[in-house]
């Protein structure tokens, strides 16, 4: 039976069914029907059934399963709001909670249930649909400011210190009347790093968490990566401060920190940050927050922090079944996979993947940028999605999820490159569920980099470099890639990659490739399609006539021009950066020799694309990507303190000794 028509003869409703997870509301003393509900979170065709001779959830293992029919929690309660909880942390601070509790008749529920906790810098208030969401369905919503931030007492200083804060917030939640002794975390970015952080910290009461878009190592791929810092943070500081407390308190000390923020694109001009010359100087830890990232460059102790470094301390992470949730244009692409690839080989208890063709919490769209994937790549039930893993984490339900295959991604491409009905680039792709991540067949194909500007499977012959100029003052503009937080200078997604006056810091409207410092590597009209998934490296060998440059790198799907894009269109599909200083590690600043060639390897952000027969596969190198990116001055000083520049002389090698190339992970098609 078509499933529509079979939910309203079940029912006995009228017309159209509810949409998303409301479908379906059973009263308490009310027989249940049978009930078979479709759940196409990311369009698979799952079916849970159900038959119960009473309404109400599922709330133990025991009757998770009957007759061979998958069965999950459904929505039998109503909500009591308890604002405001205070929760203490081990050195006196008080946090403030918002508990939502199942209740009947605006009465809580006797009993206990299993808790979902988010922990929040954005306001708990913006948490409510979560928060009845899972209330209604038998779990207790705890839903928590920061400390710092909005109703929770303390010192807010982001990132770093979230660890011990939340090993005690999910202590105290799993020690009270109202808790069975499981909690499961939940929440995207900050609130996704902040539930790693936790978990390094192994508190006994965890039991099952969903990361979404979070990271590994804030200092390997999201505040920096490679070394350069990624100036969407930047931005980050001064919205921020814009909802302080301090601001919340204070109209006067508002207005002046929103009149900055509203012209924080004049301040990524205004590098580098000198303290007290913002309305930051208010907010003497937010400031000292961003002069640290700023002026920290080496992998040292500071960046090892708990609240940082989530991969320094994996052997200490807790074993609870994960979902690591992400999107390849995302800023934390590589963070998700890098925490999946880890976990899952040294954990007993199940960890998944999701990786979709989402920028930064866009799974409810199917478009990144100017590019549209189709209406299968939109993740249309989030919240379904989470309720589904906790159900049969926190309540045992069997309901199928731990004999799925642990990793879904989808492959992007198979569109017609045209325009759709919503302006965008038609692109598509489709859902692959795997074993594992990278793919098992994956071949790891170098293509290399040629004098005469073509990328090849043939190793180059001799012959003289590339050579550019770098001018920290006229950097490559940002269009697209994998950004967040920082949507007022830099927009998230896929693009064109030709200059246009909404993108920050663009003088023209002409290709990026028509600059003189962007040299261009592209393979000829594919003739079979190829397609990558998986992580991508390139390996450059070069020199310049500085003590300290970058070298940026970013790779792309030439579509062929048609009717609507008659130059073609060129699809943004990774990027990266790596600093000269930090060419050899992390840890510590070694100044390059002048003209001397160095190898450099830069790691790209992972991604899964199919460059059509007739498409063209094609690399960027250069030395900028401004305001992704902050500007390397090119003289060697201090970083984020230095206020002189240098030109620097940039030369890419691409002979036998020298072949510079990027691995492409190839699936065979």
């Amino acid at each position: 039976m078509e499933p529509n028509r079979l939910l309203r003869s079940c029912f006995k409703i009228p017309g159209e069914f509810p949409s998303a997870s409301e479908k379906v509301a059973v009263k308490a003393g009310e027989p249940a029907r049978i009930l078979e509900i479709r759940v196409d979170s990311t369009n698979a065709d799952r079916r849970f059934c159900s038959r119960a001779k009473t309404a109400g959830g599922f709330k133990t293992a025991s009757n998770a399963k009957k007759g061979g029919k998958m069965q999950g929690s459904w929505m039998e309660y109503d909500v009591v709001v308890q604002k405001n909880v205070p929760v203490p942390m081990r050195d006196g601070v008080v946090l403030a909670a918002d508990l939502y509790l199942p209740a009947r008749n605006g009465k809580v529920v006797e009993g206990r249930f299993p808790a979902v906790m988010e922990r929040t810098p954005y306001d708990k208030e913006g948490r409510v649909n979560e928060g009845r969401y899972f209330a209604r369905r038998g779990y207790v919503a705890v839903m928590q400011d920061v400390r710092g931030r909005f109703q929770s007492g303390g010192e807010w200083y982001p990132f770093a210190k979230e660890g011990p804060d939340g090993y005690d917030s999910v202590e105290w939640a799993g020690t009270q009347p109202w808790c069975d002794g499981n909690v499961g975390t939940m929440g995207g970015s900050y609130c996704g790093s902040d539930q790693s952080a936790l978990a390094t910290l192994n508190p006994p009461h965890l039991k099952a968490m969903v990361v979404a878009v979070g990271t590994s190592n804030y200092h390997k791929s999201s505040l920096r990566q490679n070394g350069a810092l990624e100036l969407r943070f930047m931005v980050y500081a001064f919205r921020m401060a814009t909802t302080s407390r301090e601001a919340l308190a204070d109209p006067a000390l508002k207005a002046a920190l929103v009149e900055d923020y509203e012209r924080v694109g004049e301040w990524l001009t205004r590098t580098p940050y000198r303290r007290g010359s913002s309305a930051l100087r208010f907010l003497p830890s937010y400031e000292q927050w961003l002069l640290d990232i700023l002026g920290e460059g080496d992998y040292n102790d500071y960046w090892k922090q708990r609240g940082y470094a989530i991969e320094q301390y994996y052997e200490e992470h807790a074993d609870v079944p994960t979902v690591y949730l992400g999107g390849w244009y995302d800023s934390y692409a590589r963070g998700t996979t890098d925490n999946y690839v880890a976990l899952s080989k040294m954990k007993k208890t199940p960890q998944h993947l999701l990786m979709g063709p989402w920028t930064h919490g866009g799974w409810g769209n199917s478009f990144a940028g100017d590019v549209d994937f189709g209406p299968d790549a939109v993740l249309d039930d989030y919240n379904g999605y989470r309720l589904r893993w906790f159900d049969r984490w926190l309540k045992g339900i069997d309901n199928g999820v731990d004999r799925e295959k642990p990793v879904r991604i989808f492959v992007m491409g198979g569109g017609s490159s045209e325009k759709d009905r919503s302006g965008r680039l038609s692109h598509l792709g489709t859902w692959r569920d795997v074993v594992d991540w990278p793919l098992p067949d994956t071949t790891y194909t170098p293509y290399y980099l040629h004098a005469d500007g073509t990328l090849s499977l043939e190793v180059p012959e001799a012959s003289e470099p590339s050579r550019f100029t770098f001018d920290p003052r006229d950097p490559v503009p940002t269009i697209g890639g994998g950004i967040s937080a920082a949507n007022e200078v830099m927009g998230a997604g896929a693009f064109d990659q030709r200059g246009n006056r909404r993108f920050y810091g663009c003088k023209d409207t002409l290709p990026l490739s028509a600059r003189s410092d962007v040299l261009v590597f592209q393979t000829g009209e594919l003739e079979a399609d190829v397609e990558v998934t998986g992580p991508l490296t390139v390996k450059l060998w070069a020199s310049s006539s500085a003590v300290d440059t970058d070298f940026t790198v970013k790779l792309s799907d030439v579509h062929p021009h048609n009717v609507d894009y008659p130059d073609g269109f060129v699809q943004n599909i990774s990027d990266s950066i790596i600093r000269g200083r930090y060419r050899n590690s992390r840890e510590r600043t070694e100044l390059m020799v002048p003209e001397e060639v160095s190898a450099f390897e830069i790691v790209m952000y992972p991604t899964s694309n199919v460059f059509a027969k007739g498409h063209r596969i094609r690399l960027d190198v250069s030395s900028s990507n401004f305001p992704r990116f902050d500007i390397n001055p090119n003289t060697g000083g201090p970083l984020g303190r230095d206020r002189r520049f240098a030109l620097a002389e940039q030369a890419v090698y691409h002979d036998p000794d020298r072949p510079s190339h990027i691995v492409l992970p190839v699936i065979p098609v």
